[in-house]
């Protein structure tokens, strides 16, 4: 239910090293992390508590709540960020909830360089801790000051239909060869998007933004989102492996239905149509060069880096409804950089 596994495997340089808006995400990275740990979790049965503690504990960019207190900063001030944690804290659990599951359905041995939890333990318990992390982000959720409870629990429910959708989508492209790019698009809407989507929504209700300005927010959350996941898949061809931290073409050499795969099935005609055909069903590592060759030739390359360029437009443009201050520069900043990453 998460994005793909290589966009949560390694923090990216969001901005400028040493420059004031790193030094600002830093410090609520930092805030949401002591957070994360102080939760007061039981510790019996450890065989429940154990593995959420671990997920918990497991590091990230935790970019998703640290958007949520700039938003809310960027509307309400310093307190209003303050009073935003929780809202940031529930959407964080939430994130470690889908990946918990994401990684029992992809049968996945590891995730941040570690064992996941269906591999530390087995199924059964990493299904449990998952629960255990989606009850909590409602619970965290309700101690959020500011918000109209039913309302903010009706949207919540809202995003996690959404996002389940686009799991639910994503495992039936995989045995489907007629995907088309549009089709994609709509799917990583709800699994890529819609978290990233209410965080910004949240962060804006907290503090004090009116209901256009939150819709404003959440489309901008939307389009980031879009591109986030459309890098990513360029990404995963194109990075630098040593810094991507995986293999690069893995998506190709699964036969996963990317916008870079989608769409050269749509440009190409003759003999790389029916190439990249063949690729639906995995591709030898050894071809991965030769995918890249035929994709640049037919423009797939370009198209992605444009399609990322108009959603970081769209999303920058949707970010301007916040007042100008510090916190909205930095929030700017942290959105380009996280959808035109190069890592």
């Amino acid at each position: 239910m998460s994005p793909d596994r290589g966009a949560d495997s390694a923090a990216p340089v969001l901005i400028a090293p040493d420059g004031p808006t790193d030094r600002g995400v830093a410090a609520y990275a930092a805030r949401v992390e002591a957070a994360l740990a102080a939760l007061p979790l039981p510790v019996e049965p450890a065989e429940l508590y154990a593995p959420v503690r671990y997920v918990l504990e497991g590091g990230g960019k935790r970019i998703r709540p640290v958007m949520t207190l700039l938003a809310a900063e960027a509307f309400g001030g310093a307190a209003a960020a303050e009073r935003a944690l929780p809202a940031a804290l529930a959407v964080e659990v939430f994130h470690n909830f889908t990946l918990v599951h994401d990684d029992i359905m992809d049968h996945a041995a590891t995730r941040r360089g570690r064992p996941t939890v269906h591999v530390a333990w087995d199924e059964a318990t990493a299904v449990l801790a998952g629960d255990l992390l989606f009850g909590l982000s409602y619970d965290l959720l309700a101690q959020t000051p500011g918000l109209d409870g039913w309302a903010t629990v009706r949207r919540f429910h809202a995003m996690v239909a959404r996002l389940c959708e686009g799991q639910a989508l994503d495992k039936a492209f995989e045995t489907q060869p007629d995907v088309t790019v549009a089709a994609y698009l709509a799917m990583i809407e709800r699994k890529t998007a819609a978290l990233l989507e209410l965080a910004l929504e949240l962060g804006a209700a907290v503090g004090g933004a009116d209901a256009d300005a939150v819709r404003q927010m959440g489309e901008a959350g939307r389009a980031l989102g879009r591109a986030f996941q459309i890098q990513d898949d360029l990404l995963d061809l194109t990075a630098d492996a040593a810094g991507w931290g995986k293999a690069v073409g893995g998506d190709l050499v699964e036969g996963k239905r990317t916008f870079l795969l989608l769409t050269a099935l749509e440009r190409a005609e003759g003999d790389d149509h029916a190439w990249f055909t063949r690729t639906l069903a995995g591709l030898p590592a050894e071809a991965v060069p030769e995918a890249r060759e035929r994709m640049e030739r037919l423009g797939v390359l370009e198209a992605a880096r444009e399609a990322v360029e108009r959603d970081v437009t769209r999303g920058l443009d949707g970010l301007a409804v916040m007042p100008e201050g510090p916190a909205a520069r930095t929030l700017r900043a942290v959105a380009a950089a996280l959808a035109a990453r190069a890592t």
